[in-house]
């Protein structure tokens, strides 16, 4: 059968694992936990950095101890101070997924929001890279005399100040900014990097003693060199990917299973999820309907959120790897349409699943 070709561009991979906060160890029950809780990052210091999720009643979203903060870019995103008394500091440190390139031009993105509670808003955010992972026993600013103690460590140091983000208490605001590679770059770190004398910010409020806190999602770290254009086939009406894939078919994900009464996305689902987006992506006239399931144990009404939860779940990565809202739909069935016995764990695992259709029909879902 021929196919019609379309011209796109290469997708460039983000070298931020787990972006949104997503992916936890533990759903977060205290403050101050992010080290421990969210995989692939870390805190760099001794400061009490949080994770919210909407997985949990004491660190939920979007009311937190510091105000109200929707999560849009999935269920969770972490939380720290930038300015506090005493030069008391919090910060978050990633992995990247491979070394960045020496010369090489790349694109750092992410979004915050002030929380509603803070009497400071600061004027830049900083970003440090190192070559070694920081683990530094102190609370207060990671200054270089802190830095440069460790010599065989190397660093890339920038900040980005941003008018718009500020002192927004409402809305996620993008910041970004581009910049040259050295080469060293294996190790991120967001947060403020001076002492309180030297940070540029302003009050919120009349009587300002406390501190900025700021909320952070969606961390996008891509090359920003120009990509050549290459020539893919365009998705026609009968087949996808190879065959593999059929338009208006409903199709289990082979890898997206929950854990019992969880909804987050295990880590062996998101090739798959991924694999289903780049799909998406090479035609701008599919949608996709998502639909989640459980097995039979619980209520029948417990069971029907559950479904949504792990539904949206998906929904909400589709969402994070870049494809459009109005091109996700999803719901759920509880545990009313099994495909095996739930008789044994092995088919209660089996049951606990997602199903997807893609489709050029725009859904009807119960959002």
């Amino acid at each position: 059968m021929a196919c019609l070709l379309g011209v796109t561009t290469v997708m460039s991979q983000n070298l931020i694992q787990n972006p949104s906060f997503e992916v936890f160890v533990d759903c977060p029950k205290k403050l101050g936990n992010f080290n421990d809780d969210v995989e692939s990052w870390s805190s760099p210091t001794r400061g009490s950095t949080d994770y919210f999720n909407g997985c949990s009643t004491a660190m939920g979203t979007p009311e937190n101890f510091n105000g109200s903060q929707p999560a849009d870019f999935g269920v969770g995103y972490a939380g720290l101070y930038l300015y506090a008394p005493n030069d008391y500091r919090e910060y978050i440190q990633a992995e990247l997924s491979q070394p960045l390139e020496k010369g090489k031009k790349y694109r750092i993105s992410f979004y915050v929001s002030l929380a509603e509670r803070s009497d400071f808003a600061i004027k830049e955010f900083g970003l440090l890279f190192s070559n070694n992972k920081l683990d530094v026993s102190i609370r207060k600013e990671l200054s270089k005399m802190h830095l440069y103690k460790d010599t065989e460590n190397e660093y890339h140091y920038m900040e980005i100040g941003y008018s718009n983000f500020f002192d927004d208490t409402k809305d996620w605001i993008l910041v970004d900014s581009q910049f040259e590679a050295k080469g060293t770059e294996r190790f991120l770190i967001f947060g403020n990097f001076k002492n309180n004398r030297s940070t540029r910010l302003f009050k919120t409020k009349r009587n300002a003693k406390q501190g900025a806190y700021y909320y952070i999602d969606m961390v996008l770290l891509e090359s920003a060199e120009p990509t050549d254009f290459v020539q893919k086939p365009k998705i026609d009406a009968n087949t996808l990917a190879e065959g593999k894939i059929v338009l208006d078919k409903n199709h289990v994900f082979k890898n997206v299973f929950f854990d019992f009464d969880r909804f987050d996305i295990l880590e062996d689902a998101k090739e798959e999820i991924q694999h289903v987006y780049s799909v998406l992506k090479r035609d701008s006239t599919l949608t996709i309907e998502i639909e989640g399931h459980t097995d039979s144990v619980g209520s029948d009404d417990y069971n029907l959120t559950l479904s949504k939860s792990r539904a949206k779940a998906v929904a909400d990565y589709l969402g994070v790897l870049g494809l459009p809202k109005e091109r996700i739909f999803w719901q759920g069935h509880g545990g009313s349409q099994p495909i095996t016995s739930n008789a044994s764990e092995d088919g209660r695992k089996q049951n606990r699943r997602v199903e997807f259709v893609i489709s050029k029909t725009i859904f009807k879902s119960n959002k």
